[in-house]
């Protein structure tokens, strides 16, 4: 078995779980291999971003990272999560090189394509492990075509503080650089709450020392949302809606590598056109059946996911954003959590696709209006 294989032995032999109700049970999790790295991105800034309604380009650089490494690595399968304004991912050694140019070039696009300015580091597993905190990744199948990276033992959070303070840092590649972004795009519209709101949830234990409480917390949110209509699903049945020209047309005119701007952006334009009249005739095509490919959207979205905390988009009655508030609390009074939580009226959703043949695509489910980004401001302000 070579190193390449090695790495991915170890992602791919760590078992599924497909109910998210287990997602608390810490047998699942297993420990990163220690000369492991753990990549960390966020934008500077976010919240000036919001305020400027310019949260879609936030997620665009977020799931760029995702898209950036998994084409780097010729798409390996790697864990990931995708965190709203960033991304966190676990890498073997031997693909380091290729992941620091992926992170290095990403961040200069994100500055010259959308006016962003992207933090980006590589954090061994050593050092996250000498600082008295760990790395463990579970794996959770929302559908039988992805599967999403869940982390826990506190590591990714110790990883994305010190980004923060500086240390670990990839620096920028040089100005013109532009990373492979293939497969990532923005084709829907936003997606309406059907129940009052979309709510996006934060919450992270307030100590590592007493899980067992934060566990416990996490499980009865869980059942609140389980009540809800479609397990508080954003995106229903039938998809997000589609509209031409897409809103995000000058983002996928930007990820597009080569060509002056204008022109990309008319190629852009013509090909959402027939994916527009493709998804709305239902025409099947080389293999593409638009029925299967919306279906496994819907089940293949990550709108609930855990990173060393629980972090969900759900669409929900304000009646049962009031029971969870009021159970966080409750938990946060209590000293065994914190949290941050955020109300709006519509979810996004950005994906990335592949192969559209196939029905392993992703698609990250954030908050129209500020999502994760202003839950976690929330959350910084319990803090203080």
């Amino acid at each position: 078995m070579n190193v390449s294989d090695e790495g991915a032995a170890f992602y791919s032999g760590i078992p599924v779980f497909r109910s998210f109700a287990r997602l608390t049970e810490p047998s699942l999790y297993q420990p990163v291999p220690d000369d492991w790295l753990i990549g960390v991105s966020d934008i500077v800034q976010s919240t000036k971003a919001i305020a400027d309604n310019r949260y879609k380009a936030v997620n665009m650089a977020g799931a760029a990272v995702i898209a950036a490494v998994t084409n780097a690595l010729e798409k390996r399968e790697f864990p990931f999560v995708f965190g709203g304004d960033g991304a966190s991912f676990a890498i073997p050694p031997h693909e380091a090189d290729l992941a620091r140019e992926a992170l290095a070039t990403t961040a200069t696009w994100v500055k010259e394509s959308l006016d962003l300015t992207m933090r980006v580091a590589l954090v061994p597993v050593g050092d996250i492990r000498a600082a008295g905190v760990d790395v463990r990744i579970a794996r959770y199948a929302p559908s039988p075509y992805v599967s999403y990276a869940m982390f826990g033992g506190g590591g990714l959070a110790w990883a994305d503080a010190a980004m923060k303070r500086g240390e670990f840092a990839v620096t920028s590649a040089p100005p013109g650089a532009v990373p492979d972004l293939s497969g990532l795009s923005c084709h829907f519209s936003e997606i309406s709450a059907s129940n009052g709101l979309i709510f996006s949830i934060l919450m992270v234990p307030a100590s590592r020392d007493d899980m067992a409480d934060f566990r416990a917390a996490i499980d009865d949110v869980l059942a609140i949302v389980e009540k809800t209509p479609a397990g508080g699903r954003p995106v229903p049945l039938t998809g997000p809606p589609m509209r031409w020209p897409p809103p995000g047309i000058d983002y996928m005119a930007r990820v597009r590598r080569k060509g002056p701007l204008l022109l990309r952006r008319i190629v852009v334009a013509g090909r959402s056109l027939v994916s527009h009249l493709v998804f709305r005739y239902g025409i099947s095509r080389g293999g593409f059946v638009p029925e299967n490919y919306m279906r496994q959207l819907v089940e293949n979205s990550d709108f609930r996911k855990y990173d060393d905390g629980l972090r969900m988009v759900i669409d929900c009655t304000p009646q049962v954003a009031d029971a969870i508030e009021e159970r966080l609390a409750a938990a946060m009074s209590a000293g065994f959590i914190r949290y941050g939580l955020h109300r709006q009226d519509a979810a996004l959703i950005t994906c990335f696709t592949q192969s559209a043949s196939k029905p392993d695509h992703f698609h990250f489910v954030d908050g129209a209006r500020g999502g994760y980004a202003s839950a976690a401001t929330a959350l910084k302000a319990s803090l203080n």
